[in-house]
């Protein structure tokens, strides 16, 4: 009987077949991806988890945002002449109310330009500024370069009008969330009014109009371009660009919000390099101060205090038409101011109307209180410096600007002749004096004005002479 043997020749090749080693590397490419994907949403989890903690903790217990609905400002009292002039204004806060149509487009252009030209587009934070200044600050760490912001404008008005200004994450970390919960409930016009009214832009002035007012003397539609720009110059530190103190530093602040206008389709090149080569020409505000009728205006506000009280003078927003004619009050202030010194000369030289005394103030605060009350073309002065033939003085004057500057001046012997001891207990007058010693002493604060026998001794300004 025949065996069946088993073959034992290896089988014959019916074909290629698929190789192991693709299909691990396929499976360990899912595996990959698996894990990829569960630690992507593991951190999408966390973080969002992290955030909500976030708002969690620091969200609770938040200054009411709401209220802003029903701010109103404290804004300036005016008392006014007979035909309407501005005679003087009183405020806690120097603030000018005006709605945001009535500020000029190119203005809030600058603003937006300077501080925030995402404004517009974003939820109240700025993430793409927010990662710029992060990434910015950190690459300049160590160098003594000013740190970057990212602050919005909403941001600024949740600080500004609900938190404190202290520096730290926990308050940073407020200030977003408040600025988040303000975009949902405020339009943007709405945030955009309330900054523009009340940051302070310095020289005492808050919000644009009154900064406008302030700094150039004219309302807000009358501003153009270059002096729109260097007020959107003036949130992050107006003292750092003061328009007579920090000229330069203010002038390249005003051109350099010119550029981010530009940049941002605002203007045009042209329209930038005209305004950039314009000079910074500041005209302070005149007759605000009761200067004309000081005494006249004093009184008004003291009836205005004892009728309404002293806060809602200083915050109500009062408009008092007095019965002031400017035109005959300046006609009995020359005639009275002549009289008087005209007397005085008969009488003699009785001595200064002050002493400066350093350990009570600086000098030009000093002066300054002196002229609030000198008539008009005197101005307050202190001797520095004098001998027989002649007076030196530090003498507080307005500038070409209008602002008020100190100066170098001097009193020579020669238009001293004002200067006589008085009358004497028997009425005889003595001999003229021989020396301005006699006269004067140093520290002594009195008033001058520049004689025409002597063209320009007063008026020689050189601010390098007394720096």
């Amino acid at each position: 009987m025949m065996q069946l043997v088993a073959d034992k020749r290896p089988p014959r090749n019916k074909g290629p077949t698929e190789p192991e080693e693709p299909k691990r590397r396929s499976s360990l490419r899912l595996r990959l991806l698996v894990g990829l994907f569960t630690l992507a949403l593991f951190g999408f989890t966390a973080g969002a988890g992290g955030v909500l903690w976030v708002f969690w903790k620091y969200g609770r217990n938040l200054p009411e945002y709401v209220q802003l609905a029903q701010y109103e400002p404290p804004v300036v009292s005016r008392i006014h002449a007979g035909d309407g002039a501005l005679l003087a204004e009183y405020a806690k806060e120097k603030r000018v109310f005006v709605p945001v149509t009535e500020i000029p487009t190119p203005l809030i252009q600058a603003f937006l330009s300077a501080e925030d030209k995402a404004f517009y587009d974003h939820f109240g934070v700025d993430l793409k500024a927010l990662f710029r200044a992060t990434i910015t600050n950190a690459y300049n760490y160590g160098s003594g370069r000013r740190p970057i912001g990212a602050s919005t404008i909403t941001q600024q008005l949740a600080k500004n009008f609900l938190l404190t200004n202290e520096v730290s994450i926990e308050r940073k970390i407020k200030e977003a969330i408040l600025a988040i919960r303000m975009e949902r409930a405020f339009t943007k016009d709405q945030l955009l009014a309330l900054y523009l009214n009340d940051i302070y832009l310095g020289m005492g002035s808050y919000g644009v109009a009154a900064a406008s007012l302030n700094y150039f003397d004219k309302p807000l539609s009358d501003l153009n371009l270059p002096e729109m720009a260097y007020l959107a110059a003036l949130p992050k530190a107006p003292n750092n660009y003061h328009p007579t103190r920090k000229y330069k530093a203010a002038v390249q602040r005003r051109n350099w919000v010119l550029s981010q206008m530009e940049e941002n389709g605002y203007i045009t090149e042209k329209e930038a390099d005209l305004a950039m080569q314009a000079p910074l020409e500041i005209r302070p505000r005149s007759g605000v101060d009761g200067a004309d009728a000081p005494y006249f205006v004093e009184e008004v506000r003291r009836q205005m205090v004892d009728r309404y009280g002293t806060d809602a003078v200083y915050s109500g927003g009062y408009s008092v038409r007095t019965t002031l004619d400017p035109k005959i009050q300046a006609i009995a202030d020359t005639v009275i101011i002549e009289g008087l010194e005209a007397l005085d000369k008969r009488q003699g030289w009785r001595g200064a109307i002050g002493q400066f005394d350093s350990n009570e103030g600086q000098l030009e605060e000093t002066l300054a209180r002196y002229a609030k009350t000198a008539p008009k073309g005197r101005y307050p002065a202190v001797v520095v410096f004098v001998d027989d033939d002649v007076a030196l003085i530090m003498v507080r004057h307005p500038g070409e600007d209008g602002t008020p500057q100190l100066s170098r001046g001097e009193i020579p012997f020669q238009l001293a002749d004002w200067a006589y001891p008085p009358r004497n207990k028997a009425g005889i007058r003595p001999q003229p004096i021989r020396s301005l010693t006699e006269a004067l002493k140093i520290n002594d604060i009195v008033l001058v004005q520049p004689p025409e026998t002597v063209p320009d001794r007063l008026k020689r300004f050189d601010d390098q002479s007394f720096l």
